[in-house]
């Protein structure tokens, strides 16, 4: 099975139920169930969704989200090589340095994002959703 992370975005999607990008999200978390792919998510995304998430969700909604997710979802560590390569990386957003120097630790094979282009250079494979969905859809 691959391995896949899913950015922070793509969570929210499914979290927040965001309309235009709700319906890709969950086919993605059907192949979970399907085991058809292994689901990754940091730990930093945990905390990104719970600070996201509880404005629109509130507090209890929000933590009964992240319960339920981490029962599908492997969570992978941020520690302080994980940082130390996010720092020395090329990526200019942070945020997104951290997902993947973890992803790359971890050797997780594809970032699922919707923002490509905030994940360039790196070696990892990045695919919108749609076109993972596409990619795994046309082999089944």
């Amino acid at each position: 099975m691959k391995k896949v992370l899913f950015d922070t975005n793509i969570i929210l999607d499914i979290a927040l139920k965001r309309n235009l990008h709700f319906d890709s999200a969950s086919r993605l978390f059907a192949l979970i169930d399907q085991k058809k792919i292994v689901g990754n998510i940091t730990a930093t995304t945990i905390t990104d969704i719970y600070y996201i998430s509880k404005k629109e969700k509130g507090h209890y909604e929000t933590l009964n989200f992240i319960i339920n997710l981490i029962k599908v979802v492997d969570v992978i560590g941020v520690d302080k090589e994980v940082i130390l390569n996010a720092i020395t990386s090329d990526l200019k957003d942070f945020e997104d340095a951290v997902q993947a120097s973890a992803a790359q630790l971890n050797d997780v094979e594809i970032i699922i994002t919707r923002n490509k282009s905030d994940f360039k250079n790196i070696t990892l494979t990045i695919l919108t959703p749609e076109e993972f969905l596409q990619r795994t859809e046309s082999k089944l």
